[in-house]
């Protein structure tokens, strides 16, 4: 049985204040300022906070309902219309960076399975990440947040459809090729039952709702939550993550389910929670996980990787993006911004 520690459940939020606070003051997004004082309040520094189960899945919940109120607060179809300029900074963003984070680990002399592994984690863009810096500098509703938040979503499901294929390799001593397309099928099934459901059954339940006149909003934050919680576990069993679903489950629940003015009262109940109070957990606590380890191995090694990683995801962007027709200092943007990597 989980026992809550409220003591330390105290200090996190407190810690993730402080730490907001001081980031907003000076110039920075608080996600920053939450990661910063996780790492230096927790084990990897001053390790005056500590992980625990209860902070575990307090953390879990925020980022479900985190990326479930992101999906409330993005217009579907302008969200498609990004979805050409989002695929090519995601192809340019993953590509270029992935390769440099490959040949960098072979140069040091590492083996290929090593330089997959660290392409892989240099090359894919953080979706939580992004949306989060993206409502912590008010730039949610922009065209190229979505063109950012469309190629963040098309990079994280590649990533995990790669991924999945290199530990297949590793297991099997060869590449799978039956085995790398039952999990891109799962995650394509994924998607196209979300948009099924999402498209004809929301629609219905949201006319059902308000013929029964069950339209207080305690009521209908509680089946909202039912929703997102059950897309996030419908993307669990498509073998990708749940914030995957919770954010398809807030793309739809915006347009589908409720009225403009409903959605405005249940959103800001998510955004309540999730930004005031679960989701500051989660990002303090992904600084626990922060090692300092790696600083006492080869530190030229670490650098030839953090700048391969920073300047391929720029580089790469700025390339590929050009075909959208926007220019390269849009292609430089957004490759700024896809930098935003995280847990």
């Amino acid at each position: 049985m989980v026992e809550l520690n409220i003591v330390n459940l105290l200090m996190v939020l407190a810690a993730a204040w402080l730490g907001g606070i001081l980031a907003k003051r000076t110039g920075f997004p608080a996600i920053l300022g939450e990661l910063l004082i996780g790492i230096i309040l927790g084990p990897a520094l001053l390790a005056v906070l500590e992980t625990s189960a209860d902070l575990d899945i307090l953390a879990e919940v925020g980022i479900l309902f985190l990326m479930a109120y992101i999906g409330m607060e993005i217009n579907f179809k302008d969200l498609g219309k990004a979805s050409w300029a989002g695929l090519l900074a995601a192809i340019g963003g993953f590509v270029v960076p992935f390769g440099l984070g490959y040949y960098t680990i072979l140069h040091f002399g590492g083996t290929h399975i090593a330089g997959l592994f660290v392409g892989i984690a240099v090359g894919v863009t953080s979706l939580a990440t992004k949306s989060r810096i993206l409502v912590d500098l008010k730039l949610l509703d922009t065209r190229i947040a979505y063109v950012l938040m469309a190629g963040a979503l098309i990079s994280d499901t590649l990533a995990l459809i790669i991924f999945a294929g290199i530990i297949g390799y590793v297991e099997a001593g060869s590449i799978d090729t039956a085995g790398l397309a039952w999990v891109a099928g799962k995650a394509i099934l994924f998607f196209s039952i979300a948009l099924l459901i999402g498209i004809y059954l929301f629609p219905l339940l949201g006319k059902m709702l308000t013929k029964a006149k069950l339209t207080s909003r305690t009521i209908l934050v509680t089946i909202l939550i039912i929703m997102v919680l059950g897309f996030s576990e419908l993307a669990e069993l498509a073998g990708l993550h749940g914030i995957l679903g919770s954010f398809m489950a807030g793309l739809f629940i915006r347009d589908s389910v409720f009225s403009r003015q409903i959605l405005k009262d249940v959103s800001a109940v998510f955004h309540d929670i999730s930004i005031g109070f679960l989701a500051p957990i989660f990002f303090v606590t992904a600084g626990f996980h922060v090692t300092l380890d790696v600083f006492q191995t080869d530190l030229a090694l670490l650098i030839c990787v953090i700048v391969g990683a920073v300047v391929g995801k720029i580089l790469g962007t700025t390339l590929f993006y050009l075909p959208s027709g926007y220019g390269w200092r849009e292609g430089f943007t957004i490759g700024t911004g896809m930098n935003g990597r995280g847990p």
